[in-house]
């Protein structure tokens, strides 16, 4: 029996059509499971391989429901990224009109993206949240909701139709996934990686948040996601989930981990794994003082100070 890679269903999601983009996907079974927080626990339970969730799109930006369970959670870590541009239909029962439409079904990260149109179009519609954009459709399927926003390739699985297609708010709306598995060694670096953590301040403190940010600033690493998520201990207290350029084996990103965790009460490590956006040789290179043979260097002359050698 194929390993599997457990995945936010049911089928017919956005998550399903990322997920077959991967190569290796196409010898895996692949497992719906019914929320992000099932699909991960079956990777903590060994019932899976390894577990494949949306965590960010660019209009709302974290998916606080991934980045949670990856902060609060038995650890877990990050292996491959995927980009998907997204565009809904409104799927709805045969012979349903628009101006039958009372209710209306997705994901709760649908709304933002779709909020406008809504607005225009269907102005009184009530919203009620799925557990996914395809259990949205299974629900209109069932005769709960008139019409739900979801891809037009999910219309054909729920015996609905596309009553509309190519919503979205925004142009070029993407949406990230991620691949995650139990911890182990990191693949190799590419030249085009990214590293996310979760830090958590030892108090809270004038400043506190610049002292984190500091460490990756004086080392000439670009952050790409930073958002706070509250740590359940009480109002103002939080921690901060952070995606920065490099790799764990880059001296200067590994460097800026080690002046974390002196720093910190806790750092969280999920992951160094291949840019989605970028190809091998295409990331601009390290500023020459943050580069690995900077850091060699320096270490070589505190070594010859040392030794009474400078």
């Amino acid at each position: 029996m194929p390993a599997s890679y457990a995945y936010l269903g049911p089928e017919g999601t956005f998550t399903e059509v990322a997920l077959r983009t991967l190569p290796e996907a196409a010898t895996r079974e692949l497992v719906p499971y019914v929320s992000v927080q099932s699909a991960l626990d079956a990777v903590r339970d060994g019932e899976a391989e390894a577990a494949f969730v949306p965590i960010e799109n660019s209009v709302e930006g974290g998916i606080t429901t991934t980045l949670d369970e990856l902060v609060a959670g038995r650890p877990l870590m990050i292996y491959r990224e995927v980009l998907l541009s997204i565009t809904f239909a409104l799927l709805v029962r045969p012979g349903t009109r628009l101006s039958d439409i009372k209710t209306v079904t997705a994901h709760p990260a649908a709304q933002p993206q779709v909020r406008n149109w809504l607005k225009a179009h269907l102005p009184d519609a009530a919203w009620e949240s799925a557990a996914s954009n395809a259990d949205g459709a299974r629900l209109v399927q069932e005769g709960r909701y008139d019409a739900a926003f979801a891809g037009e390739f999910a219309a054909s699985r729920y015996g609905l139709v596309p009553l509309e297609t190519g919503i979205h708010d925004a142009e070029n709306a993407q949406t990230r996934f991620v691949l995650v598995g139990r911890p182990a060694r990191p693949a190799a670096p590419t030249g085009a990686d990214k590293t996310s953590v979760v830090l958590w301040q030892r108090d809270d403190h004038p400043g506190g948040l610049r002292d984190l940010l500091g460490e990756f600033a004086t080392r000439g690493i670009n952050l790409m996601l930073l958002q706070s998520r509250p740590t359940g201990a009480g109002i103002g207290n939080y921690c901060f989930c952070i995606d920065a350029e490099g790799h764990i084996s880059d001296r200067r990103v590994a460097d800026a981990l080690a002046g974390l965790k002196r720093i910190c009460l806790q750092v969280r490590y999920l992951g160094s794994y291949p840019r989605a956006d970028l190809k091998p040789g295409d990331a601009d290179a390290p500023r020459q003082d943050t580069s690995d043979e900077a850091f060699a260097a320096a270490a070589d002359w505190v070594g010859r100070c040392q030794d009474g050698r400078f």
